[in-house]
């Protein structure tokens, strides 16, 4: 035990290690302050006004609480939850690939001290930071004449799965085994693939409602005039 993190042994003997509220505290300071830093590194030359820095701490203060509805809870990690990615996602498609990125990173250290699950500072990184911090590449189609949500949308999920995947075969993978596969590879494609997967179904369908995507597409221009 040291003062920032507790260390652990989980159910099937892998060691975990937990934030204390020492750890907590330094993970929410640092987050606030790099999402503050990126809004002002990644503005160029147009600089984030209070409105928009208010719908990017709106979307991530929503997709944390949607985050914790899960339809679907997976038992290694992982679950269809009530929208929460596309949520996060939003940030990019309203205020472009910089902004997208430093919220979505945000929103990964928070998602990391509300349900840590940390086997190595490696796993940490591939779980938290990149997987989710993946969903801010919803940006690249910010400009996008047509579909650029769905486009930007499908984008973030294929980061987020690749992570996930990754961190699946490299780190959990000798679980395969007891779920019946042979293949690390293939259990972690599968694995990940069914709860993201799911969920990307769900909000494709959803967004490209017609009034939902007309009320969407709203939205987006009140957050950037």
């Amino acid at each position: 035990m040291s003062f920032f993190v507790n260390k652990s042994v989980d159910e099937w003997g892998g060691v975990v290690y937990t934030p204390t509220v020492a750890g907590f505290t330094a993970l929410v300071i640092i987050m606030l302050a790099v999402f503050l830093l990126g809004v002002a590194l990644f503005g160029g030359k147009r600089k984030f006004s209070a409105k928009q820095l208010a719908f990017s701490a709106l979307a991530i203060a929503l997709a944390t609480i949607t985050s914790a509805i899960k339809i679907i809870n997976m038992p290694m990690g992982g679950a269809v939850t009530l929208l929460s990615m596309l949520i996060i996602s939003l940030v990019g498609y309203w205020f472009g690939l910089g902004a997208g990125l430093t919220a979505a990173f945000a929103y990964g250290v928070l998602q990391m001290v509300i349900d840590p699950y940390i086997i190595s500072f490696p796993q940490m990184m591939v779980d938290y930071i990149f997987a989710f911090t993946a969903l801010g590449l919803s940006g690249v189609f910010s400009n996008a004449k047509k579909n650029g949500l769905t486009k930007g949308y499908i984008l973030a999920i294929l980061g987020r799965y690749f992570f996930s995947f990754l961190s699946g075969w490299i780190f959990f993978g000798v679980y395969a085994a007891d779920y019946g596969y042979k293949s690390a590879v293939v259990y972690s494609l599968l694995y990940n693939g069914a709860y993201i997967g799911a969920e990307a179904v769900i909000t494709l369908i959803i967004i490209n409602i017609p009034a939902v995507k007309n009320g969407l597409a709203r939205v987006k221009k009140y957050a950037t005039e």
